[in-house]
């Protein structure tokens, strides 16, 4: 069959002039529950009513709204299979799609996607608040409604500007696996240490293109619903204990580990932890080495102490966020039973999530 011929004519044809709101839940959607004072999800036409902005969009914009509204903090693999059915069964009636979604796992969910979505040629763009819709001083307005507007902005052939998974926060377009959330109070919760803004919004939205994403458009987006979570993450601490580790890396479901070393990928010399990380190595754990800082690489060969965890087979994690090691390992042994494999691809950028 022969690949269709994506020419500017033909791309500015196939835009639909319409994005997909999929509300997940979160504060963005919260109101106070009048008896506790608590914060509770509203309904989502609730939601709506405090934007009359949106009519003033040149956007169409559809919604779609989780059937039960959920906290963040209780995402799961399960809702990121759900986004992307939603996403794969709706993807050539919309130009781009909008999720709200609470912040506190924001940037797992973000990263999760940029891999499940593989081959993504349409804007994926994450969002929420600090504050409720409904509160006075709130920063949903223009999250949402600058993300929309990334969503549906284009190049004059049609394409899309920005077609990949972000997060819009507080004026600044962050890769998605390259974010992470730094701020619990403040409007700038998220913030991308490894890697520039792809856009900054003022009075105009300025897009840094020479850093985003160009992917194949006469290629299909391939849609991944298959997630496997036997991942552990432990932090490296001066009085680790033997025992403790031991029993983490002896569990018998373990498939990969993501291990947070100091400084640019360093460990104690400890003979126990050597030796059991080899181990783990040799029966196909994988381990992938990131560092504890939020700025900066892991080079494994910089000093001695990096130098011991490479020979015992552990990976670098090169820049790469929690989120982002977290998710693509899931990604990846899902796909691949094979520890190599997976080991394989850990070791290469698959959507702009390393620096290699």
């Amino acid at each position: 069959m022969a690949k269709p011929d994506y020419s500017s004519k033909e791309m500015t044809n196939l835009r639909t002039n319409r994005v997909l709101l999929i509300y997940t839940g979160g504060t963005i959607g919260m109101g106070k529950n009048p008896n506790t004072g608590a914060l509770e999800p509203l309904d989502f036409n609730q939601l709506i009513s405090c934007l009359p902005e949106l009519s003033m969009l040149r956007t169409s914009i559809e919604s779609y709204q989780f059937t039960h509204p959920i906290d963040s903090s209780d995402m799961s693999p399960r809702f990121w299979s759900q986004l992307v059915r939603i996403i794969a069964e709706r993807y050539d009636k919309y130009d781009g799609f909008v999720i709200l979604h609470g912040t506190d796992t924001m940037a797992y969910t973000a990263s999760a996607l940029s891999f499940m979505l593989e081959n993504l040629t349409k804007p994926v763009i994450l969002t929420g608040s600090q504050l409720p819709i409904n509160q006075v001083r709130t920063d949903g307005k223009e999250n949402l409604i600058t993300s929309i507007e990334i969503a549906s902005a284009s190049h004059d052939d049609g394409t899309p500007i920005v077609p990949e998974v972000c997060i819009y926060f507080s004026g600044r377009l962050l890769r998605g696996n390259r974010a992470t959330k730094t701020n619990a109070d403040g409007f700038n919760a998220f913030e991308s240490f490894n890697y520039p803004h792809l856009a900054e919004a003022g009075i105009n939205i300025n897009y840094r293109e020479e850093y985003i994403l160009k992917p194949d458009f006469t290629k299909p987006m391939v849609p991944h619903t298959a997630i496997d979570s036997n991942v552990v993450v432990f932090s490296l601490y001066p009085g680790l204990q033997e025992k403790l580790i031991h029993y983490v890396l002896e569990a018998p479901e373990l498939r990969s580990i993501v291990m947070r070393s100091y400084g640019s990928g360093n460990a104690p010399k400890e003979p126990w932890l050597i030796k059991m990380l080899k181990e783990a190595s040799s029966r196909g754990v994988t381990i992938v080495n990131i560092s504890q800082c939020q700025a900066g690489c892991v080079e494994m060969m910089r000093y001695d102490t990096g130098y011991m965890l490479k020979s015992t087979g552990v990976l670098s994690g090169y820049d790469s966020t929690v989120e982002s090691a977290v998710t693509k390992l899931m990604y990846l042994q899902a796909r691949f039973t094979d520890y190599k494999l997976v080991r394989t691809y850990m070791n290469r950028s698959l959507c702009g999530e390393i620096s290699i």
